[in-house]
């Protein structure tokens, strides 16, 4: 289980905490992949619960309220102007939330259900709205691939321009 699955899981019980959100992530991640670690506490750091390891380096991310904010039910009246927004990606990412079909118990995968009502959350709204093909042109069309492969030659890569230039 991912960490989106798993907050996803944490937020349909009622008596789940940050710490208890925590621990299930060290549960199944830590010491399983290295791409999930402690963060290491510094001087003037921020207070970090877990930390990524990407391509870019050590990510720290503080879990605090991550439970409230997930089960903040979308306003409808919200969802209905997003739906009808003229921006085409807006409009696509909220066309099958709220309205009266999820209110009627027709909805999709993930929300917050109760009393015959659908309150979709953040993760449920976005979840699955990737397409790779996109992601893949877009990361090619900023460099990011090329720059992936540079560090991988080996050569340096968080030295400044006018030092690399020289």
């Amino acid at each position: 289980m991912g960490i989106f699955s798993i907050l996803e899981e944490e937020c349909m019980f009622p008596k789940a905490t940050d710490t208890s959100f925590k621990n299930k992530l060290y549960d199944q991640h830590l010491g399983k992949s290295n791409n999930f670690q402690k963060p290491k506490p510094g001087k003037g750091k921020a207070e970090a619960h877990f930390s990524l390891v990407h391509y870019a380096g050590t990510v720290d991310y503080n879990i605090t309220g991550w439970l409230d904010k997930n089960k903040d039910p979308l306003n409808e009246t919200v969802v209905g102007l997003y739906q009808k927004s003229s921006l085409k990606t807006l409009a696509l990412l909220f066309a099958s939330a709220g309205g009266e079909a999820e209110a009627s118990g027709g909805g999709g995968g993930g929300g917050k259900k109760g009393k015959g009502f659908f309150f979709p959350d953040c993760l449920s709204t976005f979840q699955g709205a990737m397409e790779h093909e996109l992601v893949l042109h877009q990361l090619r069309c900023n460099g990011v691939l090329e720059g992936i492969r540079i560090c991988r030659k080996g050569f340096p890569s968080r030295i400044l321009y006018a030092d690399f230039k020289q």
